[in-house]
């Protein structure tokens, strides 16, 4: 591991043996040895500081983008407001955990794991091992078929060149390094190859084993006239290591952004190939440009391309859940697909029961699509029961009647989270609410436009270290469904 995870406390991490996880705990330490030597971070800890501070450093252009929301941003403000409305009942004595007793052993640790019966120096370090792990929450999370470091992936956000001259190789090296899965925008403003490319130097960088980098690829879908370019997309990520496909449903077209318009400011038209960077860069779609322009390539009228391209990703209308088949068909059948942009709790229990992907995003975009919706995390618990009940085979309206056999292979749908999330404690919510996993979108945006590839891996720590404190000072030893769930919650109009 590099030197930004140099304050490790064997002795006091989750299942050190077994892994070497970046440590954010260690973080805090560095900063605070620093500070010995009168030494400063060069970037705030204060996650609501970090929009302003960015939109400082961005062009009126870039911070419209990335700041502005649909309509009067209503949607964006719920999203925010709807943490508030729950807070954690911490748990003292160990009292609230697992196999707690009073009188008994600590933490439901048998006499065996104790070192009971053992030779008493090899029983004494048992003891201290395993004491030591349990000191800190366990921030790993099995979902869509990974074990991961932490709960918590990149959410795919475009033309990253407009806060930072490095983009997406900037924060997709700080992602790897930190371990976090990072997910590639189709609206991106560097190639699919030039991100992987980054990805696997990062974690290598971060000592990582070659191939470890998590990184996953989402699809604004084309229409299906447009088939072609879908096959090629998916095929060029698949081959360049993206593991996930991640298809967007809610933006088949873009919404009504007052501050994009008030600057007459949209990436995807114009010929500066950074909101094309994706269909300059792919073979299929060039090659049709040039057929249908006489010949002229798409390097030469970057105007047309810009439009050519942005008609292709947003094509205007949506696709049928019939539709995914096709993915599923050349995305592979034991490949991850993933739908990103569920705010219906019927919507989630259909797809669920449809058999053709394995996890939904429960998001509005960050209130950036449509404005007058209900919140992200207000949404969410009534998805989880949705979903829940297909995946339990107690659905009512689908599943019934269906054979064991069927029950048996048809996949589990996992929910993820995205929308609205600023500090660790907003994680932890959304986590104890059912979701397996949380997107963070502005918060990294936001560190990229203050320092690029540290200022990206510095948000992701930030985030990482508020919610192993948060977790731990709320007596909650993991972020396991078993540990973290809806009974640490309390809604606040409840108490009063």
């Amino acid at each position: 591991m590099t030197a930004q995870h140099g304050f490790h406390h064997p002795q006091s991490r989750p299942d050190i043996v077994k892994h070497a996880d970046p440590d954010p705990i260690a973080y805090e330490a560095q900063v605070y040895q620093r500070g010995l030597k009168y030494q400063r971070p060069p970037f705030t800890f204060k996650p609501l500081e970090w929009e302003a501070l960015a939109a400082e450093r961005m062009s009126a252009d870039a911070r419209g983008y990335v700041l502005g929301c649909a309509g009067t941003g209503e949607t964006a403000r719920r999203n925010r407001e709807s943490f508030g409305k729950w807070g954690f009942v911490p748990r003292r004595l160990g009292l609230g955990l697992r196999g707690s007793s009073v009188g008994g052993n600590e933490k439901g640790v048998n006499d065996e794991e104790n070192g009971n019966g053992k030779g008493e120096g090899e029983g004494e370090g048992k003891r201290a091992e395993d004491a030591g792990r349990k000191v800190f929450p366990n921030l790993r999370v099995d979902v869509l078929g990974r074990n991961l470091p932490c709960p918590i992936a990149c959410a795919p956000v475009g033309v990253q060149k407009i806060m930072n001259p490095d983009g997406e190789v900037a924060a997709a090296r700080a992602a790897a390094r930190e371990g976090v899965p990072f997910i590639m925008s189709t609206a991106s403003s560097t190639s699919i190859e030039d991100v992987a490319r980054a990805s696997d130097a990062g974690a290598e960088e971060a000592g990582y084993g070659k191939g470890e980098a998590e990184r996953w690829f989402q699809l604004y879908w084309p229409a299906r006239e447009h088939d072609d370019v879908t096959i090629s997309l998916l095929g060029r990520a698949k081959k360049a290591g993206f593991t996930v496909l991640v298809v967007t449903l809610d933006t088949y077209i873009l919404g009504w952004r007052p501050s994009d318009m008030d600057n007459g400011y949209n990436p995807f038209l114009r010929s500066d190939q950074i909101g094309i960077a994706i269909g300059l860069s792919d073979p299929v779609f060039t090659s049709n440009f040039q057929r249908k322009h006489n010949n002229r390539s798409a390097d030469q009228d970057l105007g047309a391309a810009a439009a050519e391209w942005t008609r292709t990703i947003f094509p205007g209308a949506e696709h049928t859940l019939a539709d995914i088949a096709f993915l599923r068909a050349h995305w592979g059948d034991d490949a991850p697909i993933v739908l990103k942009g569920v705010q219906s709790a019927d919507d989630a229990r259909l797809i669920a029961q449809s058999g053709l992907v394995d996890g939904i995003v429960v998001s509005n975009h960050g209130g950036r699509q449509a404005d007058g919706g209900i919140s992200s995390l207000g949404a969410l618990p009534r998805i989880v029961e949705a979903v829940d009940a297909v995946n339990d085979g107690s659905s009512k309206g689908g599943g019934e009647g269906e054979g064991a056999e069927e029950k048996k292979t048809r996949r589990k749908v996992e929910v993820l989270f995205d929308s609205g999330i600023r500090s660790g404690a907003d994680i932890a919510k959304a986590l104890a609410l059912g979701a397996k996993m949380c997107l963070i979108g502005r918060p990294y945006v936001y560190g990229l436009a203050l320092g690029g590839e540290e200022g990206v891996a510095h948000v992701l720590r930030s985030l990482l270290g508020d919610l192993e404190l948060t977790l731990h000072l709320s007596g909650i030893r993991s972020v396991g469904e078993e540990d973290l769930n809806r009974g640490c919650l309390v809604r606040e109009d409840e108490l009063f």
